[in-house]
């Protein structure tokens, strides 16, 4: 055929064939967009807070920013002493440190659950109803002035028979102080732990759904996070993977799965001198809970140490060498959130997220401004790694690791551009290149 014919195109089966399939595969079509609706796009915190009820105060946030800088003055007053107590690359030293400081002075905290549960125990009634009422004025107040953390709310007990109406009341106390109080923040957090079984999960979603019609609120309106604790939340007596129906028995309001290293580990009889978020045990957990919500929109969250960084300075390095490396090894397998229990270990948790995302900026920057060049380059990558890319860079963003211009120059894209890549339709990623 000579040069500028077009080629002859012929087919074999009649229109009515596809009309047909399409029919039969409407359904699950259907079923697909229900079930995995993708990444919702919006901010995942780099980590959650909790605090005790009876402990939780106006000052709470800024406090643990100041806590944390007082750490730093006293055992690494420097970016080099940072750097050589963590082990970080000399030549981040200086700009991670400078971030570090600058987000515990801005942003302490991004997420704080006022606890309800372990970290509170069992109250008179009175007590924890005035704790709820008073964990409901602040928020609502920190919201009001501009003080309050991107997420907050709190973890209330759980639905076991011994403490479900203690729970159901919190939570009643909670959301209706909030309301009285003007409306519910869009950073409302709230969790549900120890769940086992998916008739749990349910309750709650029908306990919120109570709620919403009660005060006419939005249907929908409040989500919560399901807090993976027991073994019989990953593996049910039959076989099946418990974590995917609690999902499912959410009815759209589930958020995130956060794992319970300390529950979850006593539970497998783990002793106490090996429960850690690195223990096999725990990579299992993880596993599973991040298979069954991929895809679904709800975001996994890993646990916490307990070793917290208190006393003489080597010891206080010790423990931030430790929390340094288990973050990093969580962010390596794509979890972007965590637990931290302690002051001290905000310097480290903003060490560890900015040193991930600066050593990979410019090279994750430079593969995605290629890929919408389609320039080519030494990786050959396809639609689903450019959203990766894109949201690497975006989680960046958010917690304040790269700063929009840098971004916009070492890719060429704008955030809009980022959140195009990183959230295509279903069957769409190939987003048009330009």
């Amino acid at each position: 055929m000579g040069q500028g014919q077009q080629e002859r195109v012929t087919t074999s089966l009649a229109g009515a064939v596809a009309e047909e399939i399409g029919a039969s595969l409407a359904p699950v079509d259907a079923e697909l967009e229900r079930r995995y609706p993708g990444d919702p796009g919006t901010r995942q915190p780099v980590h959650t807070v909790y605090v005790p009820g009876d402990a939780f105060t106006a000052d709470t946030l800024r406090d643990w920013g100041d806590r944390a800088l007082a750490a730093l003055d006293e055992h690494a007053p420097d970016a080099a002493a940072f750097a050589a107590a963590l082990g970080l690359d000399e030549t981040l030293a200086d700009d991670v440190y400078a971030r570090v400081r600058a987000k515990l002075e801005r942003e302490p905290v991004e997420d704080l659950r006022v606890d309800f549960e372990d970290g509170y125990g069992s109250r008179p009634d009175a007590e924890e109803d005035e704790a709820a009422v008073r964990a409901a004025r602040l928020i609502a107040a920190a919201y009001a002035d501009g003080t309050a953390a991107p997420y907050m709310g709190i973890r209330m007990k759980c639905m076991e028979a011994a403490v479900r109406d203690r729970g159901i009341r919190t939570l009643d106390i909670f959301l209706t102080g909030l309301l009285e109080a003007g409306a519910l923040p869009d950073g409302l957090v709230l969790t549900l732990p120890k769940v086992t079984y998916a008739e749990q999960v349910t309750a709650m979603a029908r306990l919120l759904d109570a709620f919403e019609k009660t005060r006419g609120l939005e249907p929908g309106r409040i989500g919560f996070e399901i807090q993976i604790e027991t073994s019989q939340s990953i593996l049910a007596t039959d076989g099946t993977a418990t974590v995917a129906r609690m999902i499912q028995a959410a009815e759209g309001r589930a958020t995130g799965l956060h794992y319970g290293t300390f529950d979850y580990s006593a539970c497998l009889g783990v002793s106490a001198a090996h429960q850690a978020s690195d223990h096999p045990a725990a990579d299992h957990a993880k596993a599973v809970m991040q298979v069954a919500a991929a895809g679904t929109g709800v975001r996994v969250c890993d646990g916490s140490t307990n070793v917290l960084p208190v006393g003489p300075t080597e010891k206080v390095h010790d423990a931030w060498r430790l929390h340094y490396g288990l973050t990093r090894r969580a962010l390596a397998r794509a979890y972007y959130q965590g637990w931290d229990m302690h002051p001290g270990h905000l310097p480290t948790r903003y060490a560890a997220v900015f040193a991930f995302y600066r050593e990979g900026f410019e090279r994750a920057a430079a593969r995605l401004a290629r890929y919408v060049d389609r320039a080519g380059g030494d990786v050959m990558d396809e639609p689903a790694t450019a959203k990766a890319l894109a949201g690497y860079l975006l989680r960046g963003l958010d917690c304040g690791a790269l700063d929009p211009a840098e971004v916009a120059r070492q890719a060429g894209l704008t955030r809009a551009d980022l959140e195009g890549f990183a959230s295509p339709r279903r069957g769409d990623l190939t987003a048009t290149a330009r």
